[in-house]
């Protein structure tokens, strides 16, 4: 089963390289919504299972449980014609297209943050308020540069457990931005961190704002913490963590700071959808009605 983590690692390698999962999918004769849980739920899985000591078997049935869509059967039976496909699979070449000015302003920040991220390179917890309930969330990201030092690479796994990969955006050592999209292509739901980066090096924590959508595809703001958990930058490491909710009543004294930070009247923004035939002032204010019932 060894092969398994050679899979996720390629699938890992490709995304970085900008191959849309549409095309892996089509590569490997697999339906999209299968390679999606294959890759952000059962491939993490097994491989954090199996670093807490679980055997194979038991690390991929356990792994397997958690989605209602991959076959073991199947799985196992095509991991070696899956893994060489993988392997065959290259980002294709999309020639001279007219630049954009913007995306060429973006593409030189990517290039210069990554020589300036060994500041605040390492595994993090972030700490914010939940969207579905009254709970902290708390979910790991990792952030470090990129295999070939041409980017940041910032991966997040959520309170339920599903990873997402994205970029970061350090300026003049005063913010930082991350930004990664929350669905699985076609589907775009950017979700954008906003850091201050304090005046010293090496920070413990970080702090900002986030702006995403909520489940209706509302825009949302809220307060975030990053907490610094650890220098490592070993995907290893950092797979083993969980993500999750926790409620008032489960909090240590120290998560009592960061709940009564981001989880209270002041600390998040949210919108909603007015039922009408147009916008008008009179709908702004329903909305905010709306939101305090």
């Amino acid at each position: 089963m060894e092969e398994l983590l050679d899979i996720y690692k390629r699938i890992e390698d490709l995304r970085n390289k900008g191959v849309k999962m549409k095309d892996i999918a089509d590569k490997t004769n697999m339906p999209a919504s299968v390679l999606s849980s294959l890759y952000s739920s059962v491939l993490p899985t097994f491989a954090r299972s199996v670093k807490k000591g679980m055997t194979e078997e038991e690390a991929l049935d356990y792994a397997l449980s958690q989605v209602n869509n991959v076959s073991k059967k199947r799985l196992l039976g095509n991991l070696t014609e899956m893994k060489e496909q993988l392997l065959e699979l290259e980002p294709v070449a999309t020639g001279n297209q007219k630049e954009i000015p913007f995306v060429r302003m973006l593409t030189e920040e990517m290039n210069h943050s990554a020589q300036e991220v060994y500041n605040y390179s390492g595994i993090y917890i972030s700490y914010s308020l939940s969207s579905s309930s009254d709970c902290l969330k708390m979910e790991p990201y990792l952030i470090s540069a990129s295999e070939n030092n041409d980017y940041v690479q910032v991966t997040h796994m959520s309170a339920y457990n599903t990873t997402h990969r994205g970029i970061g955006l350090l300026n003049n050592h005063q913010n930082a931005y991350i930004i990664f999209n929350e669905r699985e292509a076609p589907q775009l739901a950017l979700f954008t961190i906003y850091l201050q980066l304090p005046m010293y090096d090496y920070p413990s924590m970080l702090k900002g704002l986030y702006l995403s959508l909520d489940y209706n595809r509302n825009p949302i703001a809220r307060r975030i913490v990053f907490v610094k958990y650890s220098d490592s930058t070993s995907m290893d490491d950092f797979i083993e963590l969980k993500g999750g909710l926790l409620t008032e009543e489960e909090l240590t004294p120290e998560q009592k700071v960061y709940f009564e930070y981001t989880c209270r009247g002041g600390d998040y923004i949210k919108t909603c959808t007015v039922p009408s035939p147009h916008l008008n002032g009179d709908d702004l204010e329903r909305e905010k009605k709306m939101l305090k019932l």
